[in-house]
């Protein structure tokens, strides 16, 4: 996928860990976030927007625009990375088209229906069965919070 360096799932989206410790460890020059509600989310785009780093540009879009703006070639040249806010919505880009190899899951919080299955990592039963599909699909996925973190394998842990 041209432009895309990194496809993280973290629930907070765009936050300190983001902004400081992934956008300068892979250069980082664009955070798209791609989530429908987000997108629809005016208020929440714009708090996340105020997070990023000024040198770093931010799309905060559907998962459709999302596929037909990488499909398109629009991010060649630029170093972007993608986040995600659960692995339903990983799966929806793959299954519209994009060739999603690898990927990183962060932060997950603690809610309703969850357990933990490393710390900062909490998932639902859906949540398990997203990653199930992803890893059977050939995804090789990690859990690690920041880039210097020993990896560790999801599917270790599930």
């Amino acid at each position: 996928m041209k432009g895309i360096v990194h496809i993280r799932i973290d629930d907070r989206l765009i936050h300190g860990q983001v902004a400081a410790f992934w956008t300068n460890s892979l250069g980082i020059t664009r955070i798209m976030v791609a989530n429908d509600e987000v997108a629809a989310d005016e208020m929440q785009k714009s708090l996340l927007r105020m997070v990023a780093p000024a040198s770093v540009r931010t799309s905060i879009i559907n998962k459709e625009t999302a596929v037909k703006n990488i499909s398109a070639g629009k991010y060649e040249g630029q170093r972007v990375l993608l986040i995600a806010k659960n692995p339903k919505d990983v799966w929806e880009l793959k299954e519209a088209g994009l060739d999603i190899r690898e990927m990183n899951v962060g932060n997950m919080a603690s809610r309703e229906g969850t357990r933990s299955i490393k710390r900062s990592v909490n998932v639902t039963d859906e949540d398990v069965e997203y990653f199930n599909k992803l890893l059977n699909a050939g995804v090789d996925i990690s859990a690690i919070m920041v880039p210097d973190d020993k990896p560790c394998k999801l599917k270790d842990l599930l």
